[in-house]
């Protein structure tokens, strides 16, 4: 064989090969806990009409989540927070010019027929029971998880409607319960009664066919239109790093997701997204995972935004 042409079949080898690995790029998601399953289900739906497309994803408290990025500078496609507000106050304009909020939840009070006073306790009585000395509770970091500080937020909330201004203190009283990282570190510990109790997502509560305490609209920041009313419950927390703080207060809870400017596989992690808020498809699943997709999602503009997403989303001031 000439020369020429060896040159030219290892130029065409090499040429494929780079096409293969740029296909072949794994979407990298750091998302928060309590988004595992529904991403999990997602990415699996989507590799049925994409199967070149492969997933790298890493759950986290939403805080340490973006955290990875922001002061460790790892390297990833997208953020999924379970608050989307983290995304607006850590990440834009750094790093990403978009936040789209695709969908919500609520808070409620997890068990099983195994926990202690399974057979009494209900919406009228949970403060009293988790008050007494036998009761072991679980709850997620406030300064790495938003379920942790959703949980304080909860329960200051049941305090004003109550009239029992130290209820957080009360129930997580300090060396009596125990705390994790994320909400979902918790689960294992509810399986082998090590608690009795956490607070989670109803969400994850579903998936894991938990029984559940489940609290009025008035604490369980389930509902917008209460935004005014929970917003007077609030939490400082770490912020993007160990010498800043973030005030956080009481709002429904609603998660976003981005594309980072970082990303490596731009287009892919659009594609993904449109596949994600759409109604026929992603919001689908999301909606069997016990979240509430929010469709159209919201975002926060749709300057130089890919079309694709354009008419999946609607903006809203001051997200």
């Amino acid at each position: 064989m000439k020369l020429r042409n060896i040159l030219l079949l290892l130029a065409t080898v090499f040429i494929i090969q780079a096409c293969q690995n740029e296909s072949g790029q794994a979407l990298v998601i750091f998302h928060a806990g309590s988004l595992s399953y529904p991403l999990k289900k997602l990415t699996e739906d989507y590799q049925q009409s994409h199967p070149e497309q492969q997933f790298q994803l890493e759950p986290a408290g939403s805080l340490n989540t973006i955290r990875k990025v922001t002061d460790l500078n790892r390297q990833a496609d997208m953020i999924a927070s379970a608050d989307y507000k983290l995304i607006s106050e850590m990440l834009i304009p750094k790093h990403t010019a978009y936040n789209i909020a695709f969908a919500a939840n609520s808070i409620v009070l997890a068990y099983t027929d195994q926990s202690a006073y399974a057979n009494e306790i209900s919406s009228e009585n949970w403060i009293e029971i988790l008050q007494k000395d036998e009761i072991k509770i679980g709850a997620s970091d406030p300064n790495a998880d938003p379920c942790g500080y959703r949980t304080r937020l909860t329960l200051q909330l049941a305090g004003k409607l109550k009239e029992i201004p130290n209820l957080t203190n009360l129930i997580l009283e300090e060396g009596r319960y125990y705390e994790r990282p994320k909400e979902t570190d918790l689960i294992a510990l509810l399986e082998t009664q090590t608690i009795d109790y956490f607070f989670i997502y109803e969400s994850i509560a579903k998936q894991h066919h938990f029984k559940t305490v489940v609290f009025s609209d008035s604490i369980n920041l389930s509902q917008p239109l209460l935004n005014d009313w929970y917003k007077q419950a609030s939490i400082k927390v770490r912020g993007s790093s160990p010498a800043d703080s973030l005030l956080i207060r009481g709002e429904a809870i609603v998660y976003g997701i981005t594309v980072l400017d970082e990303s490596l596989s731009n287009q892919a992690a659009w594609d993904f997204v449109a596949y994600l808020l759409d109604p026929a498809q992603g919001t689908k699943i999301i909606e069997a995972a016990g979240q509430r997709a929010l469709v159209p999602a919201f975002i926060n503009t749709t300057h130089m935004l890919p079309e694709k997403i354009k008419p999946l989303v609607t903006i809203k001031e001051n997200l």
